[in-house]
């Protein structure tokens, strides 16, 4: 008689714990999924045009031409500023190096005549708002500085591919489209490990990549 009462108590808990857990799961799987390479993406950027932007951490190599005395390698500080020869506190994070280059030749123009200013970057770290975050269950979560043209493959080989208790086909990208925030569905576990490559997608700078745990 109480036995049978326990069992009760058993499944009320166990409904309690499932159900929210598949709700969860069917709001996942509601998400639009996000195009293939070879679709159209839900953007206004387009990686074939990308150009770098500088970021905090960056060393960037100044030239100005014929006059060496200013010429220097500065490594842009965490407030995204650098100081060189003759010209302090110039912002330089978010910015491309044809564009920092023309600013450093307006604040050397004051001391030189017609100066002419090359950029070389290096390190290629970039700012945090350009970098693809993957968070959840990958092997080594980490933030990367995005690359032109990289894909959810190339993400995957970067983090080192999903932990076993990872729910790959659940996973989500979160990206801003025409300055909203949208999510998206991707197939992760179909890509690596059924080598679907048709759930390969275009990654975007300021991609969020979200891997959820699997309920088993």
């Amino acid at each position: 008689m109480k036995i049978s009462q326990w069992k009760r108590y058993q499944l009320a808990g166990l409904l309690v714990f499932v159900v929210p857990l598949l709700l969860a799961g069917c709001a996942t799987r509601s998400l639009p999924p996000l195009p293939t390479s070879k679709g159209a993406l839900p953007s206004t950027t387009d990686p074939a045009n990308y150009n770098y932007l500088i970021g905090p951490g960056d060393s960037v190599n100044i030239f100005v031409w014929r006059n060496g005395e200013v010429s220097t390698t500065v490594t842009v500080r965490p407030d995204g500023k650098i100081t060189t020869p003759l010209v302090e506190d110039l912002p330089a994070s978010g910015k491309t190096p044809t564009q920092l280059a023309r600013d450093i030749e307006k604040a050397l123009s004051t001391y030189i005549k017609e100066p002419i200013v090359t950029i070389i970057v290096g390190g290629f770290i970039g700012p945090y708002s350009e970098q693809i975050r993957v968070v959840g269950e990958a092997a080594r979560p980490q933030a990367l500085p995005y690359r032109q043209k990289m894909s959810l493959l190339d993400l995957m080989i970067a983090v080192g591919g999903i932990t076993d208790f990872a729910a790959g086909n659940r996973a989500s990208v979160v990206r801003f489209v025409d300055g909203k925030q949208r999510q998206f569905s991707v197939r992760i576990e179909d890509l690596i490990k059924d080598g679907d490559i048709s759930a390969n997608v275009d990654m975007l700078p300021g991609d969020i990549l979200i891997i959820p745990e699997s309920w088993f």
